[in-house]
């Protein structure tokens, strides 16, 4: 089979839109990859000053910047770098907010696989989420129930346009079974989040200094960090200990402002840390700098690549007993001290347990580790290039039999022809 070209669209670092993590690991594998021959990376334009720097492997890698949040011309400069890129398959790493956070430009930017589709180009859909697993309300969108069954049906037309490209991959198997049964469809695999990367197993033990309770996302729909300060402010109490509290990350886009409310809410509380925006170079030592990595999420909106960092960097988890989150939990192997979502009580109780038995905090580190080594981000490179491989022997299969079949015909009115003479 010849090396393939393939047309990645995603945001990617320094672009600061969602997912712009995984394309970024999911790009470092391709790039050593012998039977890729260029990697073509359509993604959002930067701010001013700002530009893409990606180091080439054994793979070429072409970046087209042509897209924005919310333009309404995405399809459009989407579908001329694609034709540019002369890609044998292109791969979208997306979910249902990814093109915009206004209804239209959100709306022509999911439509954009089917259309890659239609023009022939072999389209591959990541969503890492669905919307029949979404919790409007708590994901920040709304909570009026008129209005989540609006969405909810505007949610199901997104879906099928989304089917409309060649095949739909989703990180969980729920997921798989939602979208069968619901929409008819064969379209659906299943392919595992994958963990980023794998550094060498770390030791377990703690850094000296304050013991450092973490969470890293985005902020302020159903990621909130209040119950977490007051629980640690409890737990401060009760061990006598020093405990920092690390916030790391920003905004989420349905919520901009909340991390700064939250600083003057909680500015007489010693030790808290805000961090910001957290570059890829410091991503690993904020994990390793963490006794716990706490997941203060009401509901869940997918896989969670949070966890699988925590994982690869050996971290003991505080973890909410809800929804997706824990089928991914059980699935994959990992483990921690669960909480029941919105109780402060609950998720101080999880947090004491892991500070004050260091042997439970390292058993779990550990178990978390395996589940993530046994996932590496290489694995789930090679589950996408067998996908690719199979679409596009599939394409051949048809194109084949569309040129016998015309063949064929012609032998046929030949024939006819020749009898009418």
């Amino acid at each position: 089979m010849k090396k393939l070209r393939i047309a990645l669209v995603s945001p990617y670092p320094p672009s600061k839109g969602t997912l712009n993590e995984y394309a970024y690991h999911l790009v470092e594998q391709f790039k050593v990859k012998g039977e890729i021959e260029e990697i073509v990376l359509i993604t959002d334009t930067l701010p001013a000053g700002e530009q893409y720097q990606i180091e080439e492997g054994l793979v070429k890698v072409t970046v087209k910047d042509v897209w924005s949040f919310n333009a309404m011309n995405n399809p459009l400069t989407i579908l001329k770098a694609v034709r540019e890129s002369k890609a044998d398959i292109v791969l979208f790493n997306i979910h249902f907010l990814t093109f915009g956070d206004k209804k239209v430009p959100a709306a022509l930017g999911l439509m954009i696989p089917m259309l890659c589709r239609l023009l022939g180009f072999p389209s591959v859909v990541i969503l890492h989420n669905i919307i029949e697993s979404v919790d409007l309300s708590s994901a920040g969108i709304t909570k009026n129930p008129v209005l989540r069954f609006i969405f909810q049906m505007i949610g199901t037309m997104l879906t099928r346009f989304l089917l409309g490209s060649n095949m739909l991959a989703v990180t969980i198997s729920k997921y798989v079974n939602i979208l069968e049964k619901k929409y008819k469809t064969k379209k659906v695999a299943l392919i595992p989040h994958g963990t980023f990367e794998m550094p060498e197993e770390p030791d377990f033990q703690l850094p000296k200094g304050p013991k450092k309770v973490m969470a890293f996302g985005k902020f302020g729909t159903y990621k909130k960090v209040e119950n977490m300060i007051e629980a640690v402010e409890k737990v401060r109490k009760e061990l006598n200990e020093e405990i920092e509290i690390v916030v790391a990350g920003t905004d989420s886009p349905n919520n901009k402002g909340y991390l700064d409310r939250v600083a003057q809410k909680y500015r007489d509380v010693p030790q808290i840390t805000f961090t910001g925006y957290v570059a890829e170079e410091d991503v690993p030592r904020i994990f390793r700098e963490s006794a716990v990595v706490v997941f203060p999420y009401t509901s869940t909106t997918g896989s969670s690549g949070v966890l699988h960092q925590a994982g690869s960097y050996g971290n003991a988890c505080v973890l909410p007993n809800i929804g997706d989150l824990k089928i991914l939990i059980e699935e994959e192997g990992y483990t921690g001290e669960y909480f029941e979502p919105e109780s402060v009580d609950s998720l101080a109780d999880a947090i004491r347990a892991l500070l004050s038995n260091e042997d439970r905090r390292q058993m779990i580190a550990r178990q978390n580790y395996a589940a993530a080594a046994s996932l590496p981000m290489e694995d789930i490179a090679d589950w996408y290039l067998l996908h690719f491989e199979a679409l596009l022997n599939k394409k051949t299969r048809a194109k084949g039999a569309r040129k016998k079949s015309f063949i064929n015909t012609n032998k046929e009115t030949i024939g006819w022809k020749a009898q009418r003479a």
